[in-house]
């Protein structure tokens, strides 16, 4: 292995050091904690080495909102490749969503809550954040037409009703009912759209 290769892995090692100090701090503490400082003395590394890595706090929240996306992705395909039928994996989809935005509430927040420079819908998408979408898409896809604006809307859907569980605004015990009538307005949408063919 030549230098310039160990350097190259001793600075990813260290970004995930960071990333992983940052989510933990986060997750026991909340992100009001998640500061420089903080993360250099839980990392035993100078605050200048994490600035050498991470420009601000924000571009390391940004980074753990990477990190979501990616595992995300992953628990949406796994949810809709186990599933029977088309219906079932769009349930399977929005129940595992639900369940990935209330497991893990401070990565969440990074990821669609806090303020980052992370660019959604556009060409510049970075991958992680697209296999997100792909992977609701591929769900929604067999009842649409226009496929991103459905997803959209369901994604948008999801995410609100998480977030109002997540914070107490609406009756707890109701989550399975509420999930269902947005799966089933997207089958209704489907069964009411103009024929692909």
């Amino acid at each position: 292995m030549g230098i310039a290769e160990r350097k190259s892995r001793e600075r990813a090692g260290r970004e995930e050091r960071i990333v992983a100090a940052a989510r933990a701090v986060a997750e026991s503490e909340g992100w009001d904690a998640v500061t420089i400082r903080r993360l250099a003395k839980e990392i035993e590394y100078s605050q200048p080495i994490l600035y050498s890595h991470f420009a601000n706090r924000d571009a390391i929240v940004a980074a753990v909102a990477v990190e979501g996306f990616k595992e995300l992705a992953t628990v949406l395909q796994e949810a809709a490749g186990g599933a029977n039928g088309r219906r079932d994996a769009l349930m399977d989809v929005a129940m595992a969503y639900f369940a990935f935005a209330l497991s893990r509430p401070a990565l969440y927040q990074a990821m669609f809550i806090l303020p980052t420079k992370l660019q959604f819908a556009e060409a510049e998408t970075r991958s992680e954040l697209r296999a997100g979408f792909d992977a609701i898409a591929a769900a929604v896809s067999p009842f649409c037409a226009d496929v991103e604006i459905v997803t959209e809307t369901f994604w948008a859907a999801l995410h609100g009703l998480a977030e109002l569980e997540r914070s107490g605004r609406i009756r707890p015990g109701m989550r399975d009912k509420r999930i269902a009538l947005v799966v089933q307005a997207i089958v209704d949408a489907g069964s009411n759209a103009p024929s692909r063919g």
